[in-house]
């Protein structure tokens, strides 16, 4: 159905990773996804042209009727720093970026080639966000909370890797940042692709990793990433490639590369690089759990300097860094900080989000209206569309209502059963919340080896996540906070890890999602019911994929079905078993 708004804005992240689109009716968020769900190219960087043709579907709008396009890159932001990486000083990044600059620049006619229109059918007025201004509004001006401090902390944007400052109504002020080469992210992708995980994203392996060492070597990460007066900090630039040779990027339509960052003293210190897929030695371990350990140090040290300059005890986090789960556990517990939002897509893709608020609220001088209470702003499916998909693949299947969907998944997975849920909107973000996600039993301490096996495919040390009912954590965790988007790791009291060994880490942590009956009506009720048979109000809860994106459509959850072994599919109000 149209929506009859009078003010629609589109935001986009582009040529950058994780590419991705978000649209805005009268303040409203009407849509918000990542062009991979699209393509199945995992982090795709490029032009988000379907991501961009599903928002304006969703709102059944031609592109014509835009009247705001923002875009979260400013070629114009820190220009004397891209001077001089154009003139060699920064080599190989320098060329890239400015490559990219220029696809910026002329961002009317990109878009209107990747849509199908004539440039002169986009009537919009086009805005460029500075990166981190946008990673900014993308956590405080779809929060809860009048007044914040803020934090964006990630690689780089715009030649800016950490911008903090505070909001207040609608306004946002920088209070600091620090600049390029200067970076906590690029020393957790140097790392990262030193102990063997060269792929784009790959860092949360490592911060899974990092629980099985010791931080034998955290002195010497002292020395590579030191802190510094009013809140900041810099690397030893000895041990990276970035600043001085430069290192090849590619944000062409595709998944992102990123060459190697790390230099020879790396090697010098902690020894030979580990391939990727040899064993994993002691001393591996042990360095992934000193990185964690120093980046920890150094948002603390960051975050404290915050709260000294804003005196707010609120605090609105983004950035890739902010998907630092564990980081963020221990934030309330090392801060002064007492309450902490962090909107579900905090990485690159939720810039498109702040874009479309900064052109809102910054720009246009709107007030606010809207809280991001949940991630599901994705596509949804109708009843026919998924009952056709299942036709097409000759899949017999069963009808349930809602009462009886949640009670049969909820029996099968206490049966030790791995499920398939599809429901409702798809996820904005990384992590599946209970539309797009495979179920298990949390109580089985076989569990985690079963997955692996059977459908994830992945790395043994890897934890899975619980999503818990919100009003249980304080049953379970020794913090209550909501972590409604997953984004939190909490201590497991130790009296309830034998409970549930499937979802408790090796140090007795868990990554948790706090599931309320408002965010996600369904969801809750399966948890619900799973509760009322077992005891324990939790499930364990991963995303619904196999070495791929998350899966989007009926038609990528039946193959993505049908290529492993899950034993139940509960998609929409039908259950499909093997």
């Amino acid at each position: 159905m149209r929506l009859r708004g009078q003010l629609y804005i589109l935001g986009i992240n582009a040529y950058h990773g994780d590419a991705s689109a978000a649209l805005v009716c009268d303040g409203d968020l009407v849509a918000a996804a990542e062009e991979e769900r699209f393509n199945r190219m995992k982090h795709c960087a490029g032009f988000p042209a379907r991501a961009i043709e599903f928002c304006l579907r969703e709102a059944s709008i031609h592109p014509s009727e835009l009247q705001h396009v923002g875009i979260s890159r400013d070629p114009s932001a820190h220009l004397y720093k891209k001077i001089l990486s154009s003139l060699g000083r920064f080599k190989n990044i320098g060329r890239d970026r400015l490559a990219n600059a220029a696809r910026i620049l002329d961002l009317r006619e990109e878009m209107a080639r990747a849509l199908g229109v004539g440039k002169s059918e986009l009537r919009a007025k086009f805005h460029n966000v500075e990166h981190h201004k946008a990673h900014m509004a993308s956590c405080f001006l779809v929060s809860p909370f009048e007044e914040a401090a803020i934090l964006s902390i990630d690689g780089f944007g715009d030649f800016i890797s950490t911008m903090w400052g505070e909001g207040n109504g609608a306004e946002l002020s920088v209070g600091g940042q620090v600049e390029f080469p200067h970076s906590a992210g690029i020393l957790y992708t140097a790392a990262t692709q030193y102990l063997g995980f060269p792929y784009y994203g790959d860092e949360g392996k490592v911060m899974g990793l990092a629980p099985y060492g010791e931080a034998q070597y955290l002195q010497q990460f002292r020395d590579i990433l030191r802190t510094g007066d009013r809140g900041g900090f810099s690397l030893n630039l000895e041990y990276f490639r970035h600043a001085s040779d430069g290192v090849e990027m590619t944000w062409d339509q595709g998944s992102p590369t990123v060459g190697q960052v790390y230099s020879e003293k790396f090697v010098e210190t902690f020894g030979p690089a580990r391939v990727p897929g040899e064993p994993l030695e002691k001393r591996h371990r042990d360095i992934a759990a000193s990185l964690q350990a120093r980046l920890e140090e150094v948002a603390i040290h960051v975050l404290n300097h915050l709260y000294q300059q804003t005196k707010s005890p609120r605090l609105c986090l983004a950035g890739g860094v902010a998907f630092n789960s564990v980081m963020n556990g221990k934030i309330l517990l090392d801060t002064p900080f007492r309450e902490i939002y962090i909107q579900p897509a905090a990485g690159d893709a939720g810039t498109a989000l702040g874009a479309c608020y900064w052109i809102h609220n910054v720009v246009l001088g709107k007030p606010r209206s809207f809280v991001m209470e949940h991630a599901y702003t994705g596509p949804r499916f109708r009843r026919e569309e998924i009952e056709a998909a299942l036709r097409s693949h000759e899949l017999q299947y069963a009808t349930l209502s809602e009462e009886e969907l949640t009670r049969k998944a909820a029996a099968v997975v206490a049966e030790g059963k791995i499920v398939g849920w599809f429901q409702g909107r798809m996820e904005f973000g990384p992590r599946a919340l209970g539309n797009r996600s495979i179920i298990a039993d949390p109580r089985r301490p076989d569990m985690k080896d079963i997955l692996n096996a059977r459908v994830k495919k992945r790395e043994p040390f890897r934890p899975f996540a619980p999503s818990i009912l919100a009003e249980k954590v304080a049953d379970y965790f020794e913090q209550s906070h909501p972590s409604p988007e997953m984004l939190m790791v909490y201590q497991v009291k130790p009296e309830r890890r034998a409970e549930i060994p499937a979802v408790t880490h090796v140090d007795g942590s868990g990554r948790l999602q706090t599931v309320s009956e408002h965010a996600n009506p369904l969801f809750y009720r399966l948890i619900s019911d799973f509760g009322h048979l077992t005891g324990v109000p939790l499930v364990l809860n991963t995303s619904f994929n196999d070495s791929e994106p998350i899966v989007c459509t009926p038609e990528d959850a039946i193959n993505c079905f049908l290529k492993t072994h899950m034993d139940f599919l509960f998609l929409g109000h039908c259950m499909v078993q093997r």
